[in-house]
Parts: C-alpha cells; sequence; structure tokens
C-alpha cells in the first residue's frame, strides 16, 4: 500500500482516541490543582533548602579562605623578622658600619613606603590573589638576592623586591572582602595573632639557625618558604575573592581608574569624608611611640643596660602581649563599643602612655608601661583600617590598604633621623612628652570634630 494511505490511517486513529477520551470534571481539576500547588510548595521548600545549603557552603568557603590569608600573612611575618634579627650580623661581616647599616634599613623603609600605594592599586585592578602571589614572589627574590649577598652592593640590592613584599596588607584585603562591615574590626584585629606568632617564632628561628648553621641558613629557610607561600596563594586563594555582588556593583569602577602607579587616584581617596582626619590621627597619634621604637636597641643597652640575651626577651614579651590584646581584646571591644569610641579610647590611652614614658627609669617601668602601650597601638591601627576601608568604595579598599601600610615604613624612614636628635639632646624622657603632648591634642581635636566615623562601603 501507499506510504500516504498508512499515515491518513494513523491520523484518523488518532484522532478518534481523542474524541472518545472522557471529559475532566470540575472535581478532578481541583484535584490537579491541588496537586499542582503542592508539588510547587515542595519545590519552592526545596529550593530554599538548596540555598540555605548553598548560603552555608559559601560562609564555610569564605571561612577558609580566611584562615588561609591568616596563615600567609604569619608565614611572610615570621620570615621578614627572622631576616631582621641577623641582618645586623649579615652587615657587619660584610663590613658595613652603623652608618651604613642605617643606609640599608632606610633604603627598605623608603622602598616600602613607595610601594604601598601602588601595591593596593595593583590589588584592586589585579584581585588579591595576583597580589598575594605578587608578594610572595617578591619575598623569594628578596631571600634569594640576599643569600648571595657576598658584597656591600648586593646587600643593598636585596632591598630591591621590597618594594612589592606587603602580605599583610594583602590578608587584610581577603578580609575585607570577605566580611561585613560589622565584623570586619573583628577579623582585622585577628591579624595581630599571626604578627605576635611572627615575631616570637620568626626572631627565635633566626638566631638559632645562623647560630647553629651559619648567618646564610636564614636566608635559604626564607627563600624556601616564601615560595610556599607563593604555592598556598596559588591554591588555596580564589581568582575573585570578592562576592559576586560587590563585583558587579565595583567591576565598572575599577575598569575605569587610572593606571597602577597613578598618583592622583591614590590621593583621591583623601577626599572622601572623614579619611584625611583619620588618616592625620593614624599617623601622628603612634608617631612618637614608633621614634622610640625605632631607637630602642640603642635605648636598651644605654639606657636600660641589657644584654642582647635580655632584649630579645623583651621582643618576646612585647610579641606575647601583642597577641593577646590583638587577638582576643580587640575584637571583644569592637563588638561591644563603636568605633568612634574605640578610636577616642586609643588616643587617650597613648596620652598616658607619654606620660608614663616620660616618668620611667627601669626596665621594669617599661614593662608596666608596654601593656597600654601595645593596648593602644593595636586598638588604633585596627580601628582607623577598618573606618578608612569603609570610608570609601569597595573598588578602592585595595589602594586604601596600601596607604594605611605605608605608615610604618614613613616612619621607619624619618625615625632614625629624629629619633636619634631626640635621644642625643632630650633624652629618652623626650620621647614621652612628645607622646604626651600630641595625643592630647588629637584627643581635643576628635571631640570637637565632626568626622563622619561611620561611613559604609554603600556609595
Amino acid at each position: 500500500m501507499p506510504h500516504w494511505f498508512w499515515c491518513s490511517g494513523l491520523t484518523m486513529l488518532l484522532q478518534g482516541e481523542e474524541a472518545h477520551q472522557p471529559a475532566v470534571s470540575p472535581s478532578m481539576s481541583a484535584m490537579n490543582t491541588k496537586a499542582s500547588s503542592g508539588g510547587e510548595e515542595e519545590a519552592s521548600e526545596m529550593r530554599t533548602e538548596t540555598l540555605g545549603k548553598s548560603s552555608y557552603s559559601g560562609d564555610v568557603k569564605r571561612g577558609q579562605v580566611i584562615l588561609v590569608a591568616y596563615l600567609i600573612a604569619t608565614l611572610e611575618l615570621t620570615f621578614l623578622f627572622m631576616q631582621m634579627g641577623v641582618m645586623p650580623y649579615l652587615a657587619k661581616s660584610l663590613g658595613l658600619d652603623s652608618v651604613g647599616f642605617g643606609y640599608l634599613q632606610t633604603t627598605f623603609g623608603v622602598l616600602q613606603l613607595v610601594g604601598g600605594p601602588i601595591f593596593g592599586r595593583f590589588m584592586d585592578q589585579f584581585g588579591t590573589r595576583a597580589a598575594l602571589i605578587l608578594s610572595s614572589a617578591s619575598g623569594s627574590a628578596f631571600f634569594l638576592l640576599l643569600s648571595i649577598s657576598t658584597s656591600i652592593p648586593l646587600l643593598f640590592l636585596s632591598r630591591l623586591p621590597a618594594v612589592f613584599m606587603h602580605g599583610l596588607p594583602g590578608a587584610q584585603k581577603v578580609i575585607t572582602d570577605l566580611t561585613t562591615p560589622s565584623q570586619r574590626a573583628d577579623a582585622l584585629g585577628k591579624l595581630g595573632l599571626c604578627f605576635g606568632i611572627g615575631i616570637i617564632i620568626g626572631s627565635a628561628l633566626g638566631g638559632v639557625l645562623s647560630t647553629k648553621f651559619g648567618i646564610f641558613v636564614p636566608t635559604y629557610v626564607g627563600l624556601v618558604g616564601n615560595l610556599i607561600n607563593t604555592m598556598i596563594a596559588i591554591v588555596w586563594i580564589p581568582l575573585q575573592a570578592k562576592p559576586k555582588s560587590d563585583h558587579h556593583m565595583t567591576e565598572h569602577s575599577t575598569s575605569q581608574s587610572g593606571s597602577v602607579f597613578s598618583i592622583r587616584e591614590i590621593l583621591r581617596l583623601m577626599k572622601f569624608p572623614g579619611v584625611m582626619e583619620v588618616f592625620i590621627v593614624k599617623v601622628f597619634a603612634g608617631l612618637p611611640i614608633g621614634l622610640f621604637l625605632i631607637m630602642f636597641s640603642i635605648i636598651s643597652m644605654d639606657f636600660f643596660g641589657l644584654e642582647a640575651v635580655e632584649s630579645g626577651y623583651l621582643m618576646s614579651y612585647f610579641g606575647v602581649l601583642q597577641m593577646v590584646v590583638q587577638g582576643l581584646v580587640v575584637g571583644k571591644l569592637s563588638n561591644l563599643c563603636t568605633e568612634s569610641t574605640l578610636l577616642r579610647l586609643s588616643v587617650f590611652i597613648f596620652a598616658g602612655v607619654g606620660l608614663g614614658m616620660a616618668l620611667m627609669r627601669t626596665v621594669w617601668h617599661y614593662c608596666i608601661v608596654a601593656v597600654p602601650l601595645v593596648f593602644a597601638f593595636s586598638t588604633l591601627g585596627t580601628i582607623t583600617d577598618s573606618i578608612l576601608t569603609k570610608a570609601v568604595p569597595s573598588s578602592d579598599t585595595g589602594t586604601m590598604l596600601g596607604i594605611c601600610a605605608s605608615v610604618q615604613p614613613l616612619t621607619r624612614t624619618v625615625g632614625p633621623t629624629i629619633g636619634g636628635v631626640l635621644y642625643k639632646y632630650f633624652g629618652v624622657s623626650s620621647f614621652g612628652y612628645l607622646q604626651l603632648t600630641v595625643n592630647i591634642g588629637l584627643f581635643v581635636y576628635l571631640l570637637k570634630s565632626k568626622i563622619p566615623l561611620r561611613e559604609m562601603k554603600s556609595q
């Protein structure tokens, strides 16, 4: 039979079956509607449960990334303090005198001062993962050059990679990207725990390795350690740490920003409400103490009469205080008090520290003064970083953290000259009186000013 006959017959058969199907009653229609509604509700509940699991999974993922950032910061600080402990001996073995060593330290400070804002811009434009890889790779180059420094020119050359060695601001950027503004001060404060661990382990490790195995062994350990840090950043830090919603909001503004080396883009952040005022407090409140700490190696010998071993014990004491205060105390206080209150409190305590330093005569007095000193120093640093990152758009938090990271290198750059003059002509008490005077002025300024301390990143 022809093909069209079979097709025509099949069509008639199907039409006949449809014509003989029974009509759907209203009750059956209602049952179907209820079944459909029940299915939609069940599907909605399943979607809600899935979203809940996804949210929980996202929280766990963010927590893991933050822990990795803490690990990277701890390792980098450990290796940094390790080389700081052996650097004077290495410089002396190469024939560098105290003046030349001062120039070496100033070179390191200037490079970090210049590199901080540039590194911050790099974070904003290329992401935190790329920035942490750059920092760790620069650390590897730093220790590689240091390990082959058999002459004074090579020793100065080994300082060059320090321009991009900013693992701590990189870890801070991860935290600011992955925490809410209310959680930020607590999370940033816990980086102080990493700092304390770095001081204690790094100082001890550097001394043991250089004494038992040779002056260059700590540099080999630092080289291998920074290579491991680089691998950790590649494997564990996501390509885009910032949540997608924030990323979409800021992608356009970031892409439209200028070059990584644009000074105008860096200075633009100072024009946001409250940024310049808080940054001035950040720089000047701890400056006299910073000058004292830079001169501490000389003060500990001349004024306190300490031996090298005793100075090491005192540094370990500072490390423990730093761990306790920033790891435990600052986070608790940030949940109980507003940031404006903590900022004023830290400046007020800094003024009291200045009075204590002006009156101290023995190392035991200094150990007592060190407790409020570390508290004020840690609280001021954490709270100002939190305030300043909230005061600018989220696309610029990396640059702001880079600017904040330049405060300590600035102190290290100008500190040896100013601190040397103060100590030589006015004595140890001059640091205390300067600290007292500066912070009383800043405290009055904070009480009278109308600084918008609660600016958020919703701009």
